[in-house]
Order: structure tokens, then C-alpha cells, then sequence
């Protein structure tokens, strides 16, 4: 099993220039890959330069600039070349695939945040030792980087990242052979269903609150918004004040994130140690928070009808904001390491169909749904919650899977 841990890093004022100049110089050859690829292209679409090709240069790269790419693990700035590579792989599977094909782009200093070692010890050191919150990690051409490990680390370290996130520094490792650590049996299997309203309900009838991290904190991000905004455009990024304000924007960013990682966490956590099998919709994230195209009017070929884009816009954001698709991956990683089972059934007509295991009659109409809470089925009468509905429709069908897999 593979599990990732991530540990903040408390480097001194000379590591953090050294981090920064890190990043700065890995940046730097990264978008210099990406130049000689444009290039190539322009002067004859049929050369095509691959990631073999740039690794092999790296050797008279480093020799050629000794004080900024010379002193950097070299297996580090393969790393970042295959990171190059992967984008134009993907970039060539969407053209094939018909797709909006986005080539890849240039990074800003400011937003290329990772650096990855593939080895430890190559390059980088994980100098661990059980239960000891005080360690270090060993970053050639930065030093010994004094980590604050809030937890013990399992496996085998496989790979490292140095991550930058706002003002803050961490380390995140990637472990293998990871034990599992089985919880005893419950007897219990629960199915729930994601909403905006709670952030789900489970088919006993308990309803989970939505914190709505992002809401509670919109006027304080609205307000370091409108001061970001303020600023002319030759103006940004020259002065103290304009560079202050985009923190401001960018510490509130992370500290909802932080905030929504924590409620995930933990409730996911919760709902393993419960049940030792867990039943969710399968939802397809990008899709149910796309944008609705714009319909033209067939009266004015100029126009267009109204195709209700704001109300799907908030309902993006309320989507987005909860975070179910951040929610289900942890879940199943909780899950696989507690030794449960996480099913992911079809998510159609979960709260239409009136519902088998609490004595429904199993009859799917779009009328069932009287209201946006409330269910009721025009067959047989049946009156629930609507979201419970939902929840016991996905329990029934998780059972169905489990039966068909025994």
C-alpha cells in the first residue's frame, strides 16, 4: 500500500533563500525545455525533442552554469523534465481525443511551488527517526532542514518533495510498503449521499453539516480581493503594497483550504471507524460543475438566450466548496489502510426511485421528488427526506454489489 505524508518544514532565513533560489533555477530549466521544444517545432514540425533527449543534456547544461543549475541534484532536474514531458503527453492525448488541447505553458517563478527527488538519498536525505517530532531532511545545495513531524512515518520512503505553499515550506513523502492497520469488525455498512444543503446524509437519517468554509469567510475575501484589484496592472507586482495584498488573498486561499482538508479528514475518519462497508455515488466532478454552453437566439443571430448560467454558477461554487471529490479520495485511502471497503455505485435516479431497503416499492419517476427536500412516491406513498432517499438507494445498491462479488 502507498500512503503520502506531508510535514512542515522549519528552514532558517539563509534555507529559505536557498529554497527559493531552488525553485527559481528548477523554473528556469523547465521553461528552457519548454523553449527548445517551441522551437524545434517552428523551424521543422517534424523534429520532435523528447524527455531522452533533454536528460541527455544535462550533463553540459550543469557544466556550462555551475552556480545556478550545477548546484542541484541532478536527479531532481530529470524529475522536473519528465514533469515537462508529461505535460506534452498529455497535451497530445487531448488533440488525439478531440479535445480542447491546451498546450503547455510557461511558468512564473511564482508558481512553479514543487521540486521532486524520484530517490531517497539521491539528492535528498530522509534523516527519520520513530516518533522524534524534530528531524531534519538533507536537501543538497540547501543542507539539513529541520522538519516538525507531527507523526510517525511508515513503509519505505520512496519519493520527495520539497512543496512551497504562501510563506510556508514542506516536505511530502511517498511511502510503499506501507502496512495496512486493520480495525476490528463493526457489522455495520452505511450508504451516503453528497449534498450542498448537509454535506451528506447517511441512510440511518443523520444529516452531516456542510461547513461551507468558503462562504463563511467570503466578505473577508472579497474585501482583500477588491484592495488586490485596486492596483493598476503596470503597477503590480513593483511594489511592497501590491505584494501585500496578494498574500492577504493568498494566506485566506490557504487557510479555507487548510480548513476543508481538516473537516475531511477527520469526518472520513469517523465514518471508517463506524462501518466496515461504505456506499457513495459515482460522481463525475467535471462534469457536474461545467459551465452550460451559451444557447443562440434562433430570432438574433447576435444573441443569446438566457441558459441559466448564474444559478449553475452558484451551485458550482457550493459544489466546490464542499469538496466531494477531495472528500472520496481520502475516504478510500482511510478505508484501504483500515482494511473497509468503499463502493462507488451509479449515482442515477438515487433520490427518484422509492426505496427497497426501507420497504419501497422501487418505482423511478421524476415525480417522486415533490420538492427539493422532500420525497414521495406517487405508487405507493411512500414520504421520506429526500436525501435519505438518496443515501438508502446507494446502500441498497452497494449490497447488491457485495452480493454479486460474494
Amino acid at each position: 500500500m502507498i500512503r503520502a505524508y506531508k510535514f512542515l518544514l522549519r528552514p532558517t532565513v539563509r534555507q529559505q533563500q536557498a529554497l527559493a533560489e531552488m525553485l527559481r533555477d528548477h523554473c528556469s530549466l523547465y521553461n528552457g525545455a519548454l523553449q527548445e521544444r517551441r522551437d524545434a517545432y517552428r523551424h521543422n514540425s517534424k523534429i520532435s525533442i523528447k524527455y531522452g533527449g533533454q536528460s541527455a543534456q544535462l550533463k553540459e547544461i550543469r557544466a556550462f552554469d555551475p552556480e545556478r543549475q550545477g548546484r542541484w541534484s541532478f536527479s531532481s532536474q530529470q524529475a522536473t523534465l519528465r514533469r515537462l514531458d508529461k505535460a506534452f503527453q498529455a497535451f497530445f492525448k487531448r488533440v488525439k481525443a478531440g479535445l480542447t488541447p491546451g498546450y503547455p505553458r510557461f511558468k512564473g517563478v511564482g508558481h512553479f511551488d514543487t521540486v521532486a527527488f524520484p530517490k531517497d538519498g539521491d539528492g535528498c536525505r530522509w534523516d527519520s527517526t520513530p516518533n522524534d517530532r524534530q528531524t531534519h531532511v538533507r536537501l543538497q545545495g540547501v543542507g539539513h532542514v529541520r522538519v516538525h513531524q507531527h507523526r510517525s512515518v511508515r513503509g519505505r520512503v520512496k519519493t520527495i518533495s520539497i512543496k512551497r505553499e504562501g510563506r510556508r515550506w514542506y516536505v511530502v513523502l511517498a511511502c510503499d510498503e506501507v502496512p495496512a492497520e486493520p480495525l476490528p469488525a463493526t457489522g455495520s455498512i452505511v450508504g451516503i449521499d453528497m449534498g450542498t444543503v448537509h454535506f451528506f446524509t447517511d441512510s440511518g437519517g443523520a444529516h452531516k453539516p456542510n461547513p461551507r468554509f468558503l462562504e463563511a469567510m467570503a466578505d473577508e475575501l472579497t474585501a482583500a480581493q477588491q484592495h488586490l484589484s485596486m492596483f493598476p496592472k503596470r503597477t503590480r507586482r513593483r511594489t511592497k503594497k501590491h505584494r501585500a495584498a496578494a498574500r492577504k488573498v493568498a494566506k485566506l486561499h490557504a487557510k479555507i483550504r487548510r480548513q476543508r482538508l481538516d473537516h475531511h479528514h477527520k469526518t472520513a475518519l469517523s465514518l471508517v471507524r463506524e462501518n466496515d462497508v461504505i456506499g457513495h455515488e459515482k460522481l463525475n466532478m467535471a462534469g457536474m460543475t461545467k459551465s452550460p454552453q451559451p444557447k443562440p437566439d434562433p430570432d438574433n443571430d447576435s444573441a443569446f438566450l438566457s441558459n441559466g448560467a448564474a444559478a449553475k454558477a452558484g451551485l458550482n461554487k457550493s459544489i466546490l466548496d464542499a469538496g466531494w471529490g477531495q472528500f472520496l479520495a481520502i475516504l478510500a485511502n482511510k478505508a484501504e489502510s483500515a482494511g473497509r471497503r468503499v463502493i462507488a455505485v451509479d449515482a442515477r435516479n438515487t433520490s427518484r426511485t422509492c426505496p427497497l431497503a426501507a420497504g419501497g416499492c422501487g418505482h423511478v419517476a421524476k415525480e417522486n421528488r415533490a420538492t427539493q427536500s422532500k420525497f414521495e412516491c406517487v405508487k405507493c406513498g411512500f414520504v421520506e427526506n429526500a436525501d435519505t432517499v438518496g443515501a438508502l438507494n446507494v446502500l441498497h445498491r452497494a449490497g447488491l454489489v457485495l452480493c454479486d462479488g460474494a
